[in-house]
């Protein structure tokens, strides 16, 4: 058994082991959850390696510590002072590393924990970082880590690239299925980057496990996915965030808790489960935010729990939950304005379904399944591209 401890070999422990990196200079994209399976952090792992240089450490949003909540536009470059090594931040005043930061890199490797979804900008951290390795000519190692929620599923809308941002840079859907080194293969073959990159697989991953079937711990990726439960919940409740229902932020469940003020819990849940949407059951709450959306007021709403992960639709939930907020009070129910993430004109839900198609639906109340019909077309498409980038 490897030091991952679990079925599951990562891509660091194959690469640390293979001893390709001695003689080098390495900088590091990677935050808290990038360890293995014995808890050790790839920078540590990288500095006891006998050859290898630890020359920089790239922190992604929320920092290389996670100790930044999220949109906030953060310029946190700094010193390690116990590595003795720069600290750069990717979420900043530059989301690209410069030439000045990759001056003493012979080599960027990137270990981050993706979780799946469209909307996570740690896949675009790892794009930039492309397209500055093709800029300056710095080769790209991408550790592969599991897909948490699984790598069979493609669900959702096909980005509109209209509506492209930070947390949407290449047309794919809100749930991909890939890795995110597949998503890297994609980034830098189909759509162009072109940068020197290099992928390392895991051993023994299956694309129908989840993350607590891999033998791995689980450590937050960000500091809102405190669980696999709030990971399996996010490709769909994530759109929330274009609303003024709080999403669970500032709850020790975010993605899974969600409500408003104004809202009965009892009557929002008994509506939601006698809708029978496959694989999930509501439960009424009362919660209390203690930070942003409506903090610090009692909130009525509900939990979802995951009942069937194979049957439960993540995106076609979070719109049915939506509709059901709407059908509740629709005079208090709004879009949230701008701004969202670096963007400060497109509304934030067009930025997160990828179209302002969801706003014209929701508002004419337009059927779930109606909705994800209008879906298979470009996932059709995506689908065929996709297949020419799966590792496993």
């Amino acid at each position: 058994m490897t030091a991952d401890a679990g079925p599951v070999t990562l891509g660091s422990e194959r690469l640390i082991a293979s001893g390709a990196l001695r003689g080098q200079r390495v900088g590091v994209v990677c935050n808290p959850a990038s360890v293995n399976g014995a808890f050790g952090h790839v920078v540590d792992r990288l500095a006891a390696v006998e050859g290898v240089t630890l020359a920089a450490i790239f922190g992604p949003q929320h920092g290389f510590r996670a100790d930044l909540q999220d949109n906030m536009i953060e310029s946190p470059h700094a010193r390690d002072p116990r590595r003795q090594v720069p600290i750069h931040s990717l979420y900043s005043e530059t989301r690209e590393p410069t030439a000045e930061m990759l001056r003493d890199v012979d080599v960027l490797l990137v270990d981050l924990q993706d979780v799946g979804t469209r909307v996570y900008t740690f896949a675009y951290t790892m794009a930039n970082c492309l397209r500055a390795a093709a800029r300056h000519g710095v080769p790209v190692i991408v550790c592969d880590r599991p897909n948490p929620i699984g790598g069979e599923r493609v669900e959702g809308p096909v980005l509109d690239e209209a509506f492209a941002s930070f947390v949407g840079q290449f047309p794919i859907p809100l749930r991909h299925g890939l890795t995110i080194a597949e998503l890297a293969r994609l980034f830098n073959d189909h759509f162009a980057i072109g940068a020197p990159l290099d992928v390392v697989q895991m051993e023994g991953w299956r694309r129908e496990m989840r993350y607590d079937e891999t033998g791995l711990p689980w450590v937050m990726p960000s500091p809102n996915l405190p669980t696999l439960d709030s990971a399996l919940a996010y490709p769909g409740m994530v759109l929330l965030e274009g609303t003024n229902l709080s999403e669970g932020r500032g709850t020790t469940r975010p993605f899974e808790l969600c409500g408003a003020p104004w809202i009965d819990g009892e009557a929002l849940a008994a509506a939601l489960n006698d809708a029978g949407l496959p694989g999930v059951h509501f439960r009424p709450v009362a919660f209390e935010p203690t930070f942003q959306k409506h903090a610090g007021q009692r909130c009525g709403g509900c939990q979802l729990h995951v009942v069937d992960r194979t049957a439960f639709r993540p995106i076609e939930t979070a719109i049915a939950l939506v509709q059901a907020f709407r059908r509740l009070d629709p005079a208090r129910f709004a879009w949230r304005n701008p701004p969202y993430e670096y963007e400060t004109e497109k509304m934030p839900i067009d930025i997160l379904y990828g179209s302002d198609a969801l706003r014209r639906f929701v508002e004419e109340d337009t059927p779930v399944d109606a909705i994800a019909g209008t879906w298979q077309p470009a996932l059709d498409r995506f689908l065929e591209i996709r297949s020419r980038v799966l590792l496993y």
